[in-house]
Parts: C-alpha cells; sequence; structure tokens
C-alpha cells in the first residue's frame, strides 16, 4: 500500500502552495519550508525579477492575458527541488503551469472563507490581483474555489489558526 502524499515529498520533490490571495501563502511557505530543511520560492517575486518591475506595474502594463501567459510561462518551466513553492493566487489559471505543480510533488491548497479573504485583500489593485473585467472580489474568490480543489492534493484551512498550527496540518497531510 502507497501512502497516498508521502511518496510525493522525497529530496527531490517540491510542495506547492496555491489559494486566494490573503490565505497565507508566502508566510506559510518559508515556515514550511525551515521546517523540511528546503528552500522557498515565491512565484511572484520571480516573475518581478524577471521582469525588473513589481507585478503592479506588470499587471498594468501587459494587461491581464499577457500577465497570465507571463506566470504561466514562469510557472510551467521551474526548475527546482526540494522547494517550498508559493504561487500566484491566480497560477490555478494556467494548465500548464498547474501541470507542472503537480509533476514537482504535493500541491496543497491554503484555503480561507470569504469574509477572510476579502478582510486580508483590501484594495486589491495595490496587490496586482488579477480580476477580469466585470468581477467582483466575491466573483473571482467563487470562481476559482473549485479549481483550487480540483488541483489540490491536500486541502487546509489557513484562517482561524496560526500560522504554526497549519504548517503543522500540512505536515500531517503531506507525510499520511
Amino acid at each position: 500500500m502507497e501512502p497516498t502524499l508521502l511518496g510525493r515529498v522525497s529530496d527531490e520533490r517540491c510542495v506547492s502552495l496555491i489559494g486566494m490571495a490573503g490565505a497565507g501563502k508566502t508566510t506559510l511557505a518559508g515556515l514550511l519550508a525551515r521546517r523540511l530543511g528546503w528552500a522557498c520560492l515565491d512565484t511572484d517575486r520571480l516573475i518581478e525579477a524577471q521582469c525588473r518591475a513589481p507585478l503592479p506595474d506588470i499587471l498594468a502594463r501587459q494587461g491581464l492575458d499577457s500577465f497570465l501567459a507571463l506566470e504561466e510561462d514562469v510557472v510551467a518551466g521551474l526548475g527546482v527541488k526540494r522547494c517550498v513553492v508559493a504561487t500566484g493566487g491566480s497560477v490555478v489559471y494556467g494548465a500548464r503551469a498547474m501541470a507542472r505543480l503537480k509533476s514537482m510533488g504535493p500541491v496543497v491548497y491554503l484555503s480561507i472563507d470569504l469574509p477572510t479573504f476579502l478582510a486580508r485583500v483590501g484594495d486589491p489593485g495595490e496587490r496586482a490581483f488579477v480580476m477580469p473585467g466585470g468581477l467582483t472580489l466575491a466573483d473571482v474568490y467563487a470562481e476559482r474555489q473549485p479549481l483550487y480543489a480540483a488541483a489540490a492534493d491536500l486541502t487546509v484551512a489557513s484562517c482561524g489558526t496560526t500560522p504554526e498550527a497549519c504548517v503543522e496540518t500540512i505536515l500531517q497531510g503531506i507525510r499520511s
């Protein structure tokens, strides 16, 4: 009998965190990486480094479709091992990006409820939040929930608990 996720976490693998803006992906990636003794990579920072600009500027300059294509290309091209990967919330729109994350190891969906999301995200323009025209924050939240759930090997609620407790839950989930 092969454990569901344990076989996917090894010295050659990664753990990827997906979820809405404000779910704690960047914070938890750093904590989880320290616990595993691995590196930590934030794909938003990787995009910023590649474009030599902050995400809000990149999104404003390139537009939604070009930004999503850039994000998908960057994530689909990752070649890392022993790494916890924090992704941008919109990564779930890119099929090639999600396939790459799945091939690298377990994908953990950090779920938060709508009120927590709305409180944490604040002004979406300050975060380079990917929001198709005509949609509200609540609409984008509702649109993405089934996409995250379908992509995830493990779902962990990241609101109403401490970051440390959330990391423990992730570790238990990927080791069971």
